[in-house]
């Protein structure tokens, strides 16, 4: 009997660790497909976005990740973070330009060509990847900017040719990038050039026809059953071939991190953060002990800082906008007019050239560049007021501050007693004689000691006897 108990405890046992493994191996054998979606300019935030989804998707085994892209372009060196990361990736990338309506431009084409298949929805648009770049030399930097590709349209005699060998160099930078990631997927070489040199475009079905992309897809469900049995090669030369029909579909989030970075890396709050750090510590010098002014200042400027630190800016334009912030903060203290003249013109020429990209979404508002620098104009004319007040006022500490002010006698003896004035009992010397409770005016101050005299006695139509 005890045999069969102790089986038939371990029958139950067997059976209930059965039925706890099922939904988890049932989780685990379900395959996913993860989709990462690129919504406006790429930056910073976008690179950490798809680094974060690749490797969540490395670690869930994942069977594709659908990169979704409706870009105008965006920074060069995010753009490339990203094709890094894509190209070094176990997990097929599917780059899926979409909702119908979108487009890939400038940066978005490039990383579309580095994906393992490329994919379009209908009504959508690829190119236009003519490198733009701004005080200074930006290798490579795409741009989704019309005016650009209006322009080398025009020049299609020249066949989009540079006319300076600096933007030789960058076009042809360029050219050899992309065309290495169409070669690497076998893909249109010759259009991606183009693209490049005279900012081509190209609907869906015309870059299916030109080879292009490999496929279109009117929504995600269509895009994986088009992909099944596919094959690809990912990093280490290991080919896989997908199974994708039957595949769920999971969105993925952007972490804190990326979202903090989407935040801060605006081109206009990264400057905001700036000032208002700046402007903090000032405060803060000038008021030591006020506390809130440096917390908050000393927090602001090395966040301020550190998207500066991912943006591509002009330290020549951060070094005048900061002689202007110095030179508007001497003339608060020493009125000129020309230092603070002067000050205005360095801070408006130096947020001006602060970045050097015209990258879309990574440019200056000129409302924020007026309304900042209109309180910092404002703040300076205030504090100048209020200098210029104090200086014609009369004044308010020490012994000129006492002189007249009127004064109640405590004790007396002789020419030596103690009064009662400007809230505080004194030491007073006079030559005459008062006596206790009596009103007399302070003469002078002497070290610690007051000089007092009679109150000059005032008739009864205000004026002296």
């Amino acid at each position: 009997m005890q045999i069969i108990k102790a089986a038939l405890v371990a029958a139950i046992g067997v059976v209930a660790l059965i039925f706890c493994l099922l939904p988890g191996s049932a989780e685990e054998n379900r395959r996913l497909a993860l989709t990462v979606s690129i919504d406006g300019a790429i930056g910073p935030a976008s690179a950490s976005y798809v680094k974060e989804a690749l490797a969540e998707a490395g670690e869930r085994h994942a069977e594709v990740v659908i990169l979704r892209m409706n870009t105008p372009g965006g920074l060069n060196s995010s753009m490339r973070e990203i094709i890094a990361d894509v190209l070094a990736s176990p997990v097929p990338v599917i780059g899926y330009v979409a909702p119908s309506g979108a487009h890939a431009a400038s940066a978005g084409t490039y990383i579309l060509y580095a994906t393992h298949i490329a994919a379009m929805a209908p009504g959508t648009n690829i190119g236009a990847a003519t490198p733009v770049q701004i005080g200074g030399p930006l290798p490579g930097l795409p741009s989704g900017t019309p005016d650009k590709g209006d322009k080398d349209k025009k020049d299609g005699d020249q066949k989009g040719e540079p006319k300076d060998a600096m933007t030789a160099k960058v076009t042809n930078d360029a050219v050899a990038f992309i065309r290495s990631l169409a070669e690497l997927r076998n893909r249109n070489a010759d259009w991606a050039e183009k693209a490049v040199r005279e900012a081509a475009t190209l609907s869906a079905n015309g870059a299916l026809q030109a080879h292009a992309i490999d496929l279109i897809a009117r929504d995600p469900a269509e895009l994986l059953r088009e992909l099944d049995g596919r094959v690809v090669e990912v990093a280490g030369g290991k080919t896989l071939r997908l199974a994708t029909r039957d595949d769920v579909v999971e969105a993925l989030d952007p972490g804190w991190i990326s979202r903090f970075l989407a935040v801060i890396t605006d081109p206009n709050v990264a400057f905001i953060l700036l000032m208002v750090g700046i402007y903090g510590l000032i405060f803060e010098f000038m008021s030591p002990g006020a506390v809130a002014p440096g917390v908050v200042g000393a927090i602001s400027l090395l966040i301020g800082l550190y998207a500066l630190n991912l943006l591509p800016i002009n330290y020549a334009g951060l070094a005048l906008m900061l002689i202007g912030i110095v030179l508007l903060t001497i003339e608060a203290f020493n009125p000129t007019v020309v230092i603070g003249f002067g000050g205005i013109i360095a801070f408006l020429l130096g947020a001006l050239m602060l970045f050097r990209s015209e990258a879309p979404g990574y440019h200056l508002s000129w409302w924020v560049i007026g309304t900042t620098s209109a309180v910092f104009i404002g703040l300076a004319l205030v504090v100048l007021g209020s200098l210029r007040r104090v200086g014609r006022a009369p004044a308010r500490v020490g012994a000129q501050a006492m002189r007249g002010l009127p004064a109640e006698v405590l004790d007396w003896n002789g020419t030596e007693g103690h009064v009662f004035t400007h809230g505080e009992r004194w030491r007073a010397r006079s030559a005459e004689t008062f006596k206790p409770g009596e009103m007399v005016e302070v003469a002078n101050v002497v070290d610690l000691t007051v000089l007092i005299q009679r109150a000059p006695a005032r008739t009864g139509e205000g004026g002296m006897s």
